[in-house]
């Protein structure tokens, strides 16, 4: 593991600044933090290198950050290293369990800055923060999206009951440019690029599932960090590019069931590169028709009064993906099992503390 620091301060204090890690997963050296050093700099990184550990990855001058290869990986989780993808970006969870921070900010390393139709570069950061630390309205729907956001507020015949809301434990950031598409829509839209800027955010509603993209997201990690795990992909797996819908589907269930809040909409990134349709079609070609009997599984998927904890949820949820979907292929019995590994050395690196009376994980009043 490397680890480097440096004493070049950016002026101002950044919000949260000692309260929350950078993930990158990167295969590449990082010379994209350059145009992110005036809204990164003051950050921790962790970054989680994919691929061949030998290869040196190279970090611009001025960054604080700990770098982690496989065999980091191998020697810090021994056997259970296995639940951690290899040769995908999955790996990026691994940053998530070794972090001691109560926020995560998650990006991908051909994600840029963007700039709002004004012209002015976007501080994607500052902006999930923003959403983090506001409440999410997921029991009941505002028409004027965040209630909470400057100029806005409850629309008449908002339930005055419900306006404390639920605290937020994820933020889903969008990108302008190159969209997410999965490898059909890719190869029917080449040059599709997505140039609109929609200046809102929305909580998405309970009970409502959504396709988790992983290249611009934040999260309360002391909230829900347990349910972001992006699963078994890669090398050796019968699928790719569905970790951080995997993840975002298991989330959003605990989420639901802990009542808890999922944001998305603002802020942008600008998603700099397409990837290969061809070579994407190849690791989603599985999930294609997997997605059409997993979303309903999601869907109806309930957890016990018993379930308190994200953990406790998250080991429920695995039983469940073993039962139901273990008939789709082998390969769910095995997630399953990923599931369970994940959470060990989830509890390993991070043992339950005592807050408040309330043990970690848990959302009063449940």
């Amino acid at each position: 593991m490397a680890k480097e620091s440096s004493s070049k301060l950016v002026p101002g204090t950044p919000l949260l600044k000692d309260e929350l890690d950078i993930v990158i997963p990167t295969i590449r050296n990082l010379d994209f933090l350059e145009m992110w050093r005036p809204f990164f700099q003051p950050y921790h990184l962790i970054i989680v290198q994919d691929g061949d550990p030998s290869r040196t990855i190279k970090v611009p001058e001025g960054f604080d950050y700990e770098l982690y290869n496989r065999n980091d990986i191998n020697r810090i989780l021994g056997p259970k290293a296995a639940c951690i993808s290899f040769k995908d970006s999955a790996c990026r969870c691994f940053g998530y369990m070794v972090s001691k921070k109560k926020y995560i900010y998650t990006i991908d390393d051909d994600c840029f800055v963007a700039k709002d139709p004004s012209g002015k570069e976007i501080n994607a950061l500052e902006q999930h923060i923003k959403n983090l630390l506001t409440p999410s309205t997921p029991h009941f729907f505002n028409t004027l999206y965040d209630p909470y956001r400057d100029g806005a507020d409850f629309v008449r015949g908002y339930p005055f009951s419900l306006r404390e809301g639920a605290p937020t434990a994820v933020s889903h950031g969008l990108w302008l440019n190159i969209p997410d598409y999965d490898a059909p829509t890719q190869l029917v839209k080449p040059l599709e690029r997505n140039k609109r800027y929609v200046d809102a955010v929305l909580t998405i509603p309970k009970g409502t599932l959504f396709p988790m993209c992983g290249m611009n997201l934040a999260f309360d990690r002391e909230l829900i960090g347990p349910a972001m795990y992006f699963g078994l992909m890669g090398d050796g797996q019968p699928i790719g590019r569905y970790d951080d819908m995997w993840a975002g589907w298991c989330t959003k269930v605990i989420c639901d069931h802990l009542r808890l809040g999922v944001k998305t909409g603002l802020p942008y990134i600008w998603h700099s590169k397409a990837s290969n349709p061809f070579v994407n079609l190849k690791k989603e070609y599985n999930g294609i028709f997997w997605q059409e009997e997993v979303i309903p599984f999601f869907q109806s998927a309930v957890l016990s009064k018993d379930c308190t904890t994200v953990q406790k949820c998250y080991i429920e949820l695995s039983k469940q993906v073993r039962e139901k979907l273990g008939k789709i292929d082998p390969y769910f019995n095995k997630l399953a099992d990923a599931m369970v590994t994940w959470i060990e050395a989830w509890d390993e690196l991070n043992p339950p503390k005592e807050a408040a009376g309330v043990p970690n994980g848990t959302v009063k009043g449940k």
